[in-house]
């Protein structure tokens, strides 16, 4: 029997509607605790829409400084931290009668397992906590800590979730120093890219102001339309920056237009730009915003924007996590992996403010968030034994960092 395909079907079995986490939390810590590892449950957000967050860790035990070396306290204090991180919750299934199986009954169809979540991201849950157990069967004292972060809430808002739990540590001084998040991140077959990176994301709700007004009449009125066109048309024809060796240009984008009453006859009074940045390591937020504020304010316009920050781009470059993660895919695998930073946020945006190496690594993605999704039955167990290979590789850096 397959102990992650078995695990990947239960977990797809509780009904994890964001921000709902069904009991799949529980069904985690429930393997967790027997390994030694504590497991606190952090709620937030309001009583009708409660987050629940997963913070599991399993420490380096303290050792009697009486009984062994002298050294053996100041290890363990600078023992490192290895961190899993995801998310229970799944996207709304959509319309059930267009599924051609029950979305939270795991169903097996030409080699796939079916059912929402499959792919995002509970295969990647399960890999999660069978790599850990047969990394700890094998190795029972690791040279670091190891810990898993899950959350309820990364499908949703995400102000309750991963967010909540990293401000917690950070207020009482616990560290992460590798972090590996599931998202489905290969195209083809598990490993075949990871993300090191992620843009960052700038939105805005620009409203020009204008003087309603009868259409005969335009000299009469002022038409936030005419107004605003000359300094959007600026807006989408500027080079915010060239982007580097990791990430692409910085990006806006206008995602909505609305203005007018309805009527044929009636010059609006005000128009509404919804938009958006993806910015690189280039760019930074307040240097986007004064851009955008510079050209508006050129075109003479009376407005006023609300920006909403839905997260800071983060990057890590080559070095231990990428390096043992690249090995981990090759042995198992036989892949190069390709870095790319392309693709939309994810929670690794708030674990990046308090560890300095981020990966996203899991299986194909071709299918998440749609009507029948999927995974190949093929790329879990491979998911798995990269997890655990990279436990190993990172034991073994652990260990030759104390040689």
């Amino acid at each position: 029997m397959q102990h992650t395909l078995r695990l990947t079907e239960q977990l797809i079995a509780h009904p994890s509607t964001t921000p709902d986490d069904a009991g799949c939390q529980d069904l985690i810590a429930q393997r967790l605790a027997p390994l030694g590892f504590v497991c606190e449950t952090i709620t937030s957000g309001p009583a009708h829409a409660s987050v629940t967050n997963l913070w599991a860790k399993r420490a380096i035990p303290h050792v009697d400084i009486a009984h062994t070396a002298t050294n053996s306290i100041a290890i363990a204090a600078q023992a490192k931290t290895f961190v899993f991180a995801g998310h229970t919750d799944v996207v709304p299934t959509g319309p059930l009668e267009a599924w051609a199986s029950d979305p939270f009954v795991p169903t097996h169809r030409d080699g796939k397992l079916y059912g929402r979540g499959a792919s995002d991201m509970k295969a990647s849950l399960a890999a999660f906590v069978v790599a850990i157990e047969e990394f700890l069967a094998v190795s029972p004292e690791p040279q670091f800590n190891i810990a898993l972060l899950l959350t309820s809430d990364e499908e949703g808002p995400a102000t309750d979730g991963t967010v909540v739990v990293c401000q917690a540590l950070r207020a009482r001084g616990e560290t992460i120093d590798y972090c590996v998040v599931g998202e489905p991140t290969s195209v083809t077959r598990t490993g075949d890219m990871i993300k090191n990176g992620r843009r960052g994301s700038l939105s805005g709700k620009l409203t020009v102001k204008g003087l309603q007004g009868h259409i005969a009449y335009p000299q009469l009125a002022k038409n936030p339309i005419h107004l605003a066109a000359p300094a959007l048309a600026d807006l989408v024809a500027i080079e915010w920056d060239q982007g580097n060796a990791f990430f692409p240009p910085t990006s806006w984008q206008i995602s909505n237009i609305h203005s007018g009453t309805g009527a044929t006859n009636v010059i609006p009074g005000h128009m509404v730009v919804d938009f958006n940045f993806r910015f690189s390591t280039e760019s930074n937020p307040e240097g986007l915003k004064q851009g955008v504020t510079a050209i508006l304010d050129k075109h003479g316009l009376a407005y006023d924007i609300a920006w909403t920050l839905g997260g800071l781009p983060f990057l890590t470059t080559p070095g231990p996590l990428v390096g043992a993660v690249q090995a981990a895919i090759l042995a198992e695998t036989g892949l190069n992996t390709q870095l790319s930073t392309t693709g939309g946020t994810s929670d690794a945006r708030f674990i990046a403010q308090i560890c300095p190496q981020v990966i996203e690594l899991g299986p194909p993605n071709a299918t998440i968030h749609q009507i029948d999704e999927h995974i190949a039955v093929a790329d879990i167990e491979p998911l798995k034994n990269i997890y655990r290979r990279l436990l190993e590789n990172i034991n073994a850096l652990e260990q030759a960092a104390r040689a």
